[in-house]
Formats: structure tokens, C-alpha cells, sequence
């Protein structure tokens, strides 16, 4: 009776544990969203209010000189706008994202320590001759383990390499903006 009151126990626990860790993991995307949202709503009014002026010169123009100015004069601050909003998303996705992969690395590692736990202690008590196959399949566990964490130092790689290029990207098409806009000048 004492081991069954003990895996209720055990249970209850385990699930009151899975549904704080949810409520954390949502909390986390919930925060990502807010931003995302506080986000839009600061580049909508940006949008609306903060060129009404550009906008007002550039219907007003008197010749088409003025008018290609006034135009001009918009293109710049827009390409900066729009870059720095793609910059900002970007920033908010990439946070949230690290922390759910942090909270899921931690779980995992969590998990997986459990695990080495149960197979060494399944392999204490396992029958005299059955240690050749206990080693084989730990083994087995250690090159798979190794081979995640490799592909995830890949993965890693290979998220840096794409952040840097697409860093270097946003540099270039503010670059151009910024040389056309000084050329039409």
C-alpha cells in the first residue's frame, strides 16, 4: 500500500511540475507575443503620425523638382524605418526562441539524467552475465548523446552564420538607400 501511495504521490508531483513548466513556457511566448504586438502598434503609429509632414510636402510640391525632393526626403527614413522594424522582430523572435530552447535544453538535460539514472541502476540489478549487452547499449546511448550535441553545435553554427548574413544584408540595403537617396539629391 506504502508503494502505490507512493507513485500517486510520485504522479501527482510529476504532473503538478508538467503544468508549471507549461504555464512557464507559455508565459515566455506570451511575453515574445506582447512585444510583438507592442511592436506593431508603435510602427503603425509611426507610420501614421510621424510622416504626415513628409507626406503633406510631398503632395504640395509646386514643380516636379520639389516634388522629387520631397519624395526622396520620404524613401530615406522609411528604408530605416522598415529596417530597424525587421531588426527589432527579429530581436523579439530571437529571444523568445532562446528561452523556450533554453527551458527545453534544461528539461531534456533533465530528462537524460533521469534516464542514465534508471539504466545504471537497471544495470546494478541486472543477472550475472548480462553486463556485455548493458555496456553495449550504454554505449550506444554515449555515441548518440554525442552525435545530438554535435548536431546542435552545427545547428548553432549555422544559426550565427545566417544572423551574420542576414546582418550584413540589412547593412547593404540601408547602404543603397542611403546612396540613392544621396544621389537623387
Amino acid at each position: 500500500m506504502t508503494a502505490t501511495t507512493m507513485n500517486v504521490e510520485q504522479i501527482l508531483a510529476a504532473n503538478k511540475n508538467a503544468v508549471a513548466e507549461a504555464q512557464a513556457l507559455a508565459a515566455s511566448a506570451f511575453a515574445g507575443f506582447e512585444k510583438l504586438v507592442a511592436l506593431n502598434v508603435a510602427a503603425t503609429k509611426s507610420a501614421l503620425f510621424d510622416t504626415t509632414g513628409d507626406f503633406t510636402s510631398a503632395f504640395s510640391a509646386k514643380n516636379p523638382t520639389d516634388a522629387l525632393a520631397a519624395q526622396t526626403a520620404l524613401i530615406k527614413p522609411m528604408a530605416e524605418q522598415a529596417i530597424a522594424y525587421g531588426r527589432s522582430v527579429y530581436a523579439i523572435a530571437t529571444e523568445t526562441s532562446a528561452e523556450l530552447t533554453s527551458a527545453t535544453e534544461a528539461k531534456l538535460a533533465e530528462a537524460q539524467k533521469a534516464a542514465t539514472a534508471a539504466f545504471d541502476n537497471l544495470a546494478k540489478n541486472a543477472p550475472a552475465g548480462s553486463e556485455s549487452v548493458f555496456a553495449v547499449v550504454k554505449s550506444a546511448v554515449t555515441a548518440s548523446q554525442n552525435a545530438l550535441e554535435s548536431a546542435k553545435a552545427s545547428a548553432k553554427k549555422a544559426v550565427e552564420l545566417a544572423e551574420k548574413q542576414a546582418i550584413s544584408a540589412t547593412e547593404q540595403a540601408l547602404s543603397s538607400v542611403v546612396k540613392t537617396t544621396a544621389k537623387k539629391k
